[in-house]
């Protein structure tokens, strides 16, 4: 494939079985980091651009803002510097310096917040920072994955589409829970088709999107100090949460065992398999969904002194199996970490 923008080269039909990660479970894991923006944020930022370029909200010369962990804001970065956009992204202390230079590199702007919002994360400030942004200069264009609709069509239209092409309807789809955008798309995308795969949307501890309790997170990637307007409940899904010790845990096994270095959201992913491994009927066709790679997380996930700072020595006991918080058993429980 010769593309004509970088873009385009999602790579979104690679898939690895990944045998005896879960007990008597085969997994298919659809690799999305294998493009130029290492994650399936790639999806998210192009279809987010070409919606507000085919409405006039945003044309050559436009500045743009947006807020993010990391992968969104590489994403656009490449975009906007292909389009000629000015581009800004607030991200927070959670980002890895790595992931900074990156988006930096590429041109991009580059605002830390550093206050923690009510919920002790720092998506509000990230957002409140935007909003007041916004009041100034009315030329600023905001794109908000939190809340545009063209973030769930990527994956409505594109992840699903490429399930469906190369794996057939699976019986089990394990899916993380950041903006949202993935998750909602392929609910949609399946609903579409009346399809009866259960889906399991992935959350870290800590995070409010499923209305759990805060905690204080460490990893950038799921999770949110405040629910993404995008997402809607149903109660077809399966919600899990999982403690980013069995993050870390999950990520160091694979890339011992596999050779494969993942990130933090596939991590997290992976560990809800393993946890509910004894739901699954032997035979099931189960795909889970990888976000990105691990090159971005060396200094954190992978890097002893940073994971005993936060998490304790606990998280590099790789033979310890993860503890999935099925939600409703987690919410009976107060929402205290086992």
């Amino acid at each position: 494939m010769i593309a004509e923008d970088l873009w385009d080269l999602t790579n979104g039909s690679s898939f690895v079985s990944l045998r005896g990660v879960a007990s008597g479970v085969d997994v298919i894991l659809k690799m999305e980091g294998l493009n130029p923006a290492g994650s399936i944020k790639l999806k998210t930022a192009r279809e987010m651009v070409r919606a507000a370029e085919a409405s006039g909200r945003i044309r050559h010369g436009s500045e743009l803002i947006e807020s993010t962990s990391g992968s969104l804001g590489i994403a656009l970065a490449i975009i906007s510097a292909a389009r000629g956009y000015v581009l800004t992204l607030v991200t927070d202390p959670n980002t890895s310096d790595r992931t900074v230079h990156h988006m930096r590199a590429l041109g991009a702007r580059i605002v830390v917040v550093k206050e923690r919002d009510a919920n002790g994360g720092f998506l509000q400030r990230r957002i409140d920072y935007i909003q007041d942004r916004l009041a100034q200069d009315e030329n600023l264009v905001w794109l908000n994955q939190y809340a545009n609709p063209a973030n769930v069509e990527a994956h409505r239209r594109n992840t699903i589409t490429e399930i469906l092409n190369e794996c057939g309807t699976p019986d089990w789809l394990f899916v993380g829970a950041g903006t949202t955008g993935t998750l909602m798309g392929c609910v949609e995308g399946l609903r579409a088709r009346e399809s009866h795969t259960q889906i399991v949307a992935v959350d870290s501890v800590g995070s409010v999107t499923f209305d759990a309790p805060p905690q204080p997170r460490y990893i950038p990637g799921l999770g949110t100090s405040r629910r993404p307007e995008i997402f809607t409940d149903h109660d077809a899904l399966l919600k899990v949460l999982i403690p980013e010790a069995d993050t870390v845990r999950m990520c160091r096994r694979i890339a011992a065992e596999r050779g494969l270095l993942v990130g933090g959201s596939t991590g997290t992913v992976l560990a809800a398999v393993a946890g509910l491994a004894d739901r699954i009927e032997p035979g099931s066709l189960v795909l889970a969904i990888s976000p990105d790679l691990g090159e971005r997380y060396l200094d954190t996930i992978y890097n002893d002194v940073w994971v005993v700072s936060r998490l304790g020595e606990g998280a590099l006991a790789t033979s310890v199996p993860p503890s999935p918080r099925v939600l409703t058993d987690f919410l009976a429980l107060g929402g205290v970490r086992a």
